[in-house]
Parts: structure tokens; C-alpha cells; sequence
């Protein structure tokens, strides 16, 4: 123990053994004493130690001035509890303007319905794009998404005081607010006269900040067939202006990517929800993934349930606050063309949306396929239908010249086919792997120069005409523009034919195209086959894809009829006539009623 030195001992103070028992007798008593006849209410804490969950702010206050802390602790207390914000009653508000009809409930305010009024379901009801069995279970649009479930269950189900109630258009800013228990949050967003809106949102626990996010967790109110979960729902990023897409298989639950994030978010074939961070270098990505038992028939509710992946997003920030533009619209080209993330200067400068629409492969046909497509339906026939039979006659007569290459091509094969056929008699002797076999093959090439042939002519049509139709699949079924567009009794040009007239009629001209054009260097039984096995295989490509691709293809066979009929008449074609004609009848062992004319 310490020494206690007594000032009026005489030599200034030495220590008496005495009175030092005396003293620490008195010290113990009186510790006695105050733990004894100490006050009933706790005296509050220093402005040192940690603060906890304030008392609600009805609670009684102790007047005792010795337990009291001192000024500057209160002032720290008060500021954590702050008043009490919180709303009694449920209420909504809906923001609109000609695009959207946005409503919020103040419940963990996030939105309810975002209807796009210029879209309709699969029903002809105006399309909202919350789902409603997804979203009440994993969440709903712009709800706050935080590590903590608990935290995050509590944002989420608070009760909000809102800025405004009942219906309000836009351009307006609607905030809300909660304070209770030592959590605060405020939500702002700003709504304009586009598909874009703006979004910030703030939360404190005991004054300390929590990183809260907004979130779209739950897909899209258009997803209805199986393939819509598994097949067209897409996580969209782009970082350090690259864009990046990942299929359902490929999206972890709550995987984070953090810096340099130009916008992110969860897209379906024609709808997406992007967020756009102010601020790019400290934006936190984080993709969400569930799992949704869907109708296996959705025209049959109590079908047998098939389990689906939902996809779903959060943005957010280190900082405070986290402050965010938000896209949620259609996948219109003009409209993803005119939004840009945030670019280095502070300003919508950054890469636009155009990624999120998945042209696959084929992009750099489907694009330009697209634009000549659109141009045609706004300066030429106001009809997607009609529009697709329009660029249908373009891109046939455009190919027409290839058509008749082909042509000569197989002509001239045919032509030099004996001298072809000497060359490898020559040399059948002789095994694979003999070098005598390479001169054989410059005998061959140097016939193919002299005779003016190419090898590869007959094959040049096929090589463009795959390649279109495959491009021209994937921009119909991407152009939300064919979504619902009607066209005689098409009703959707973007879905199957529901007649199946376009399939029966893909089948009959695929067969009266092949018949009517001549192949003079194909085996004759060959040719039957294919005659047949072609049509087959395309009907049930038609059968099961976008009508658009299948009035595309019909229309392309019923031209190529009339152009095949128009060069049978010629000189080129009565040619390749008598050729397969001679052909067959050298087959069947006949002498051929006609010699080829040169």
C-alpha cells in the first residue's frame, strides 16, 4: 500500500505505525459503507466506455446530481439516442411519370410494383416487374442488403416515415426515415421523366456507419417459364470499363467484387435492373442466388414444381452512404445506348448498357441485322412483320450473286470431273502416305487454275447463309421491339408459331427448293434424302423458335423458288440440267438422251 505521510507530524511527516492503522481501519469502513448504502440507479457512463442501445425516450431520467456524468458524456449519449422516427401505420406512396408506375410501401421502404406502362404480360396486363412469390421470399427492389441477415431483417421490416404518401409525379424526390433502438437509416430517391432514378441510402448503429447496399434480390415479374430462370437470366457487371456476363450456373450467393465497378446488376431476356455508382472506385458488388420451385406447365398452376435458380444484386459503398443511379426498364438499344456509368470526371461518361444484350457469337451480324431491321420499320412499313418480310427480300436478293456463283462453280467441277477422275486413276497405286501422292495433288491444283475453278465456289452461300440465320435467330429473339408484336395471326413474333403455319410452310418450300434446284455433282439417291431430311430439320428448328425466324426463312425459300425458276430458263441452268440428267442415266447404266453443250 502506497505510503501515507501525515503534514502535521512533527519532522514533516514521517510515517507513525499508528495512525497508518488508523487511516486504512477508516479507508475499509467507508468502502464498506458506500457499497452498503449505495444509490438504487446505476450511475451512467463516461463518455469513455462503449455506448449501448439507448433507453426508449419515454424512460425515466435519474435527478441524482452525484451519479450524474459529466457534460460532454450527456451531450455523446443524446446524440447516439436521438429522438425517436417511426411510423405507426403502413402507408404507400407511387411515383409516376409516362414510363413507370413506382410504388413504395414505408414498411423497410422498398417497392411493391414497378409497373412499365408501356409493356404488357403474357396476359395483356400492364407488366410489373416484381415478382411477387419471389419477392416475398428473398426481397423486394431497393430494399438495404447488409452481411448481417439479422440486421438486414430488421432494416427491412421497420417502419418508415416517408417524405409523401398517395400518388406523385415525377420529376419528385421521395425520402424516408427510421431512428429507434440506436439504428438509423435514411433512404433517398430522385425520379426524373426516364427509366433511370437515383438512390442514396445512409445507416448508423450507435453513430457508428453500416455498410448498407440497395438490392434488386429477386428477379423480374416477366420471368414465368422455366427457361426464363435457367436460360435467360444473366448477372451484368462492367469493370474497368469491361463487360462481363454471368449465367445462373456461374453466380455464387452473396460473392463480392469491390473497385472500379462501372455498373452491375441482374438482367432476363428483355428486362434489367442496373446500378450505377457514383462514385466507381469504392462501389462493393455483391451477387445473390436462390433457388424458386416454378410450375413445370405455367398455364397450370398446380403443376409439379421444378426448382429454379432466381438471381438477384446489391450496390453499395464503403462510405457512409452509398449513393447510386438506378436503371430498371426495358432492354431497348436506344435506351441502354443512352446511359453511361460514371466516368472519371465525375460525369455520365463512363460505358453504356449495350453489353447486356446477348448477342452471343453472332454479335457482329445481329447488331447491324438489328439497326437495318428497326430503320426499316420506321421508314418503310410500320410492321415488325411486315419489316422482317421486307429485309428478308434485301438480304435474298443481296445473296443472289453468291447463288450464282455457286452455280458456275459446280459447272465448271463438273466440266473437268473425267480429267479429275484420270488424274486420281493415275495414282490410285500408290498408299496414302507416298510422296508421289502430293504430285498427284499439284497435278489436281493445276488444273483447278488453268480451268479457272475453285474448289471452295460451290460452298460459298452455305457459309453465309448459316452464319445470317443463326444471327438473325439471335436478334429476334433479343429484340424486346418483337416482344408481343403482332403480325396476321402471330400475336408474338419473338415465340413459336401457335398455329404452326409458318413450320408446314418452312417444310413445303425448303422441299420445292431443293427439287427445283439442279445439283448435278450430288448423287441422285443422296439428293432424295436430303430433299427430305432438310425440310424436316428445319420445320422443327421453326417449330420450337421465334416466329419472326421462321417467317425470315419461308419468306427466304419462296424468293429463292422464284430466282431458281428464273435461272433454270437460262443457258447455265439448262446446263446443269442436262448434267444431272446425264448423270442419272449414266447411274441407272442408260445411254443419256442428251450430250452437255459447251
Amino acid at each position: 500500500m502506497a505510503e501515507y505521510k501525515n503534514p502535521n507530524q512533527p519532522g514533516g511527516g514521517g510515517q507513525d505505525s499508528r495512525s497508518l492503522l488508523v487511516f486504512t481501519a477508516l479507508f475499509v469502513a467507508i468502502l464498506v459503507g458506500l457499497q452498503y448504502f449505495k444509490p438504487k440507479h446505476p450511475a451512467a457512463p463516461r463518455s469513455s466506455t462503449t455506448v449501448s442501445s439507448p433507453a426508449p425516450a419515454s424512460a425515466p431520467v435519474a435527478a441524482n446530481a452525484a451519479a450524474a456524468p459529466q457534460p460532454g458524456a450527456a451531450r455523446n449519449a443524446a446524440a447516439s439516442a436521438g429522438p425517436q422516427i417511426s411510423a405507426t401505420q403502413a402507408t404507400t406512396t407511387t411515383v409516376e411519370n409516362e414510363l413507370y408506375k413506382i410504388t413504395f410501401t414505408n414498411r423497410g421502404a422498398q417497392v411493391t410494383s414497378w409497373i412499365l406502362k408501356k409493356y404488357t404480360n403474357y396476359a395483356g396486363k400492364p407488366l410489373d416487374l416484381v415478382s411477387p412469390e419471389a419477392a416475398q421470399r428473398f426481397g423486394y427492389p431497393l430494399s438495404v442488403f447488409t452481411a448481417d441477415p439479422n440486421l438486414r431483417q430488421q432494416i427491412n421490416q421497420a417502419m418508415f416515415v416517408a417524405s409523401a404518401s398517395g400518388t406523385v409525379q415525377a420529376p419528385t424526390q421521395l425520402s424516408f426515415q427510421y431512428s429507434a433502438g440506436g439504428l438509423t437509416v435514411r433512404k433517398v430517391f430522385t425520379f426524373g421523366n426516364d427509366y433511370v432514378i437515383h438512390g442514396t441510402v445512409s445507416a448508423t448503429r450507435d453513430g457508428a456507419p453500416i455498410g448498407a447496399m440497395l438490392a434488386w434480390p429477386a428477379g423480374f415479374g416477366d420471368q414465368r417459364q422455366a427457361a426464363d430462370y435457367s436460360k435467360d437470366q444473366k448477372i451484368d457487371r462492367s469493370s474497368y470499363s469491361k463487360a462481363e456476363s454471368l449465367a445462373p450456373k456461374k453466380v455464387e450467393n452473396r460473392q463480392q467484387m469491390t473497385g472500379s465497378l462501372d455498373w452491375g446488376g441482374v438482367s432476363d431476356l428483355y428486362f434489367a435492373a442496373m446500378f450505377l455508382p457514383d462514385n466507381p472506385a469504392d462501389a462493393t458488388f455483391v451477387t445473390l442466388h436462390h433457388t424458386l420451385g416454378v410450375p413445370a406447365d405455367p398455364d397450370q398452376p398446380n403443376s409439379k414444381l421444378v426448382p429454379q435458380p432466381i438471381l438477384g444484386a446489391a450496390m453499395g459503398s464503403a462510405a457512409a452512404t452509398s449513393s447510386m443511379r438506378i436503371f430498371a426498364g426495358p432492354k431497348t438499344l436506344s435506351v441502354l445506348k443512352s446511359i453511361r456509368g460514371t466516368g472519371p470526371n465525375g460525369k455520365d461518361t463512363g460505358p453504356d448498357l449495350v453489353p447486356i444484350v446477348h448477342y452471343g457469337m453472332w454479335s457482329i451480324i445481329a447488331k447491324p441485322l438489328f439497326y437495318l431491321l428497326r430503320w426499316v420499320y420506321h421508314h418503310i412499313v410500320p410492321n415488325w412483320g411486315w419489316a422482317i418480310l421486307v429485309l428478308t427480300v434485301v438480304i435474298t436478293l443481296a445473296m443472289f450473286p453468291t447463288r450464282w456463283t455457286m452455280m458456275k462453280s459446280s459447272i465448271k467441277m463438273q466440266r473437268i470431273q473425267p480429267q479429275l477422275n484420270a488424274i486420281k486413276e493415275k495414282y490410285k497405286k500408290y498408299k496414302f502416305d507416298d510422296p508421289r501422292k502430293q504430285e498427284m495433288n499439284r497435278e489436281m491444283q493445276d488444273l483447278y487454275r488453268k480451268e479457272g475453278v475453285n474448289m471452295f465456289g460451290g460452298c460459298l452461300p452455305m457459309v453465309i447463309q448459316f452464319p445470317l440465320i443463326f444471327a438473325f435467330y439471335a436478334m429476334l429473339e433479343n429484340a424486346i421491339e418483337l416482344r408481343h408484336a403482332h403480325w396476321f395471326w402471330l400475336h408474338d413474333l419473338s415465340q413459336p408459331d401457335p398455329l404452326h403455319i409458318l413450320p408446314f410452310l418452312m417444310v413445303g418450300s425448303q422441299f420445292f427448293f431443293q427439287l427445283f434446284t439442279p445439283s448435278p455433282g450430288v448423287d441422285a439417291a443422296q439428293q432424295k434424302m436430303m430433299a427430305f431430311t432438310m425440310p424436316l430439320f428445319s420445320g422443327f428448328i421453326t417449330w420450337h423458335y421465334a416466329s419472326g425466324l421462321a417467317l425470315y426463312w419461308a419468306g427466304s425459300n419462296l424468293i429463292g423458288i422464284g430466282q431458281q425458276m428464273l435461272i433454270n430458263r437460262t443457258k447455265l441452268g439448262r446446263e446443269m440440267r442436262a448434267m444431272q440428267a446425264r448423270r442419272a442415266a449414266r447411274k441407272k447404266g442408260l445411254k443419256p438422251a442428251a450430250a452437255v453443250r459447251r
